[in-house]
């Protein structure tokens, strides 16, 4: 019997599962259009541990960017999403998502290609209610602050892609599993 490729008209992702670890907060090196070089990204360094292992630089910190997620997620085609660290934003009184990017006045239609661009873009945000309360260690879902669920719920409606581990803590059993 002969087979050939088209034999089996199967996507990719009916072959396997394509999981994204996101962080609550975002780092990176080159163009970051939502870097905070103020007392946000100090507290998001400083909460989060956000050193390097072997250099103890500081990392770049900045607020989660949902433009570069869901750009991720269409080149990927994530089938789940792990968003670790939800505890480093428990003390926060609101929470900033970067939901488009506009550069020279015009709005972006997604994440630019060119990096140049990206340098320049200005970032629109959405600004969620923080939660005030302690994450870390909780192990349901359904026990972590309401305002907390509705952040994963936002990312999760976004994205289009929903969360199925949440990071609440450093301990390896910090991890709420949906």
């Amino acid at each position: 019997m002969a087979w050939s490729r088209h034999t089996l008209p199967v996507s990719d992702r009916e072959l396997h599962r394509t999981e994204r670890q996101i962080q609550r907060l975002t780092s990176s090196s080159g163009p970051f259009p939502t870097e905070q070089l103020n007392e946000v990204g100090e507290k998001l360094q400083s909460v989060g541990h956000e050193v390097g292992v072997t250099t103890g630089r500081k990392r770049r910190c900045g607020w989660l960017d949902l433009v570069v997620v869901k750009h991720s997620h269409a080149c990927n085609d994530y089938t789940a999403i792990n968003l670790t660290k939800l505890d480093v934003l428990d003390d926060f009184d609101e929470l900033k998502v970067a939901t488009s990017y506009s550069y020279k006045g015009e709005v972006l239609e997604g994440f630019p290609a060119n990096p140049e661009i990206l340098a320049q873009v200005e970032v629109q945000y959405d600004t969620l209610p923080g939660w005030k309360k302690p994450t870390t260690g909780v192990t349901s879902y359904y026990d972590l602050p309401s305002q907390a669920r509705s952040y994963i719920e936002y990312i999760e409606k976004f994205v289009g892609v929903k969360v199925k581990w949440i990071g609440v803590g450093p301990a390896r059993d910090h991890m709420i599993t949906l």
